[in-house]
């Protein structure tokens, strides 16, 4: 009897802590990262190097990771965000002062041999810390909209630093997404980002400059609650960023910055220069037509003529060996994971479960688009990796560990507090 009780094991015991987790997308999570290795190995038969395998065991780690955060009760996240939060920015103050530059940037930090980039944690740090801030009165009144700009503003402005444009454009998707369903006005979050809109259209289209300032003042003057005052300070705004922008265009980018900004409108200006990697991006798509050339078999990704294919430019491989079904394939698990997190912030038993999940919405969903957009030639070259399937160690890691803190609300969306 002892030996036979001795060889019993409990399973259902076992995995009771896991048993209330969203396992759909906690595998279609799984499946990408799979699926990522297998195509990042593709990119890397010619040059006979193996980060698949990398991507793979960073995967595994992840695994590991988001399955004890997701029985890690995320409430307690509450007391240690700020702490979390200091210790965040002062890792990132650290990075343009001893940081390694890659590819124009200093964002990497390095222990002995192995490099991690801060600012992909630094998006789950300012996701926590958002939904902590956020969770108790919302973004329905000004001030509280300004406490949550004012968080974003110090990390963000650490990153710029750096410079890490990309990595700050997802910061700015995390905090309007977040603040949208922490009910700020949407006419409020129109009117944060009318200046970048501004400083684009008065340096390409003068007359939707002057259109766009009447709209911000008539939505200014709708849904502030100092109108006058409101109006003139969207209009001074809107004007000052219109010439700020041309400034910033001249000595504030990189020369590498304004090349990706403005060839991805007529990359044919400069092919073998700044447009080289959209137009070479937009012939391996194209290529792969209905069903692709095969794993492997695919000529632009096979002969290296699309530069860091393995990590930005990922989907182009995909849709030259695997064709328009295996690029549908990959948006349909996008859909799903979407999906999932949608549904986990609106059945959380409270606010700060649902904005954690809304934070990691906005950042996969941002990088979605605009990574998959870049790539046929809808959207700047940014550095945006594409979740789960770009090769990156950090990145890789930030999107499970994001996974794992949205498992755990679903996870504990029916339980009693102890």
């Amino acid at each position: 009897m002892l030996q036979k009780s001795f060889g019993r094991i409990n399973w259902k015991a076992m995995t009771q802590p896991w048993q209330e987790m969203d396992w759909l997308l906690f595998w279609v999570a799984i499946a990408l990262t799979i699926f990522g290795g297998i195509a990042i190995r593709s990119t890397e038969l010619h040059r006979g190097i193996t980060e698949w395998w990398q991507h793979w065991l960073a995967g595994l780690i992840g695994i590991g990771i988001a399955l004890g955060l997701a029985r890690w009760r995320y409430e307690n996240l509450i007391q240690w965000c700020w702490i979390i939060y200091g210790i965040m920015n002062g890792v990132l103050l650290l990075v343009p002062l001893v940081g390694t530059e890659v590819n124009g940037a200093k964002s990497w930090l390095y222990i002995g041999t192995f490099g991690f980039q801060p600012s992909e944690f630094a998006k789950i740090v300012l996701i926590i810390t958002l939904a902590s801030a956020l969770q108790e009165h919302g973004a329905s009144s000004l001030g509280m909209v300004i406490k949550g700009l004012s968080i974003t503003a110090l990390s963000w402005v650490l990153i710029m630093l750096q410079p890490d444009l990309g990595t700050s454009l997802v910061f700015g998707a995390i905090t309007l997404g977040m603040l949208y369903w922490a009910n700020a006005n949407p006419g409020w979050l129109l009117l944060l980002i009318s200046p970048i809109a501004s400083a684009i259209l008065f340096g390409i289209f003068l007359p939707g400059w002057f259109a766009w300032i009447a709209l911000m003042i008539l939505i200014a003057w709708r849904t502030l609650p100092w109108p006058r005052y409101g109006a003139l300070g969207a209009a001074v705004v809107n004007l000052v960023a219109g010439g700020l922008g041309k400034f910033a265009w001249e000595y504030v980018l990189k020369p590498y910055q304004r090349d990706r900004l403005a060839l991805f409108l007529d990359p044919d200006k400069d092919p073998l220069g700044g447009g080289y990697h959209l137009i070479q991006s937009r012939i391996a798509i194209g290529a792969g037509q209905l069903f692709g050339r095969g794993l492997n078999q695919g000529t632009q990704t096979q002969l290296n003529f699309i530069p860091e294919q393995h990590t930005d430019f990922i989907f182009s491989a995909i849709g030259e060996e695997l064709g328009f079904i295996g690029c549908i394939a990959i948006l349909v698990a996008f859909w799903l994971v979407c999906l999932r997190l949608v549904i986990i912030a609106q059945n959380s038993k409270d606010n700060f479960g649902s904005l954690l999940a809304i934070g990691v919405l906005s950042m996969i969903v941002f990088q979605v688009v605009v990574n998959i957009g870049m790539t046929i030639g809808l959207a700047p070259v940014t550095g945006i990796p594409l979740p789960w399937l770009s090769y990156g160690r950090s990145s890789l890691l930030t999107n499970f560990i994001a996974i794992g803190i949205v498992e755990s609300v679903h996870n504990y969306r029916h339980r009693l507090r102890f």
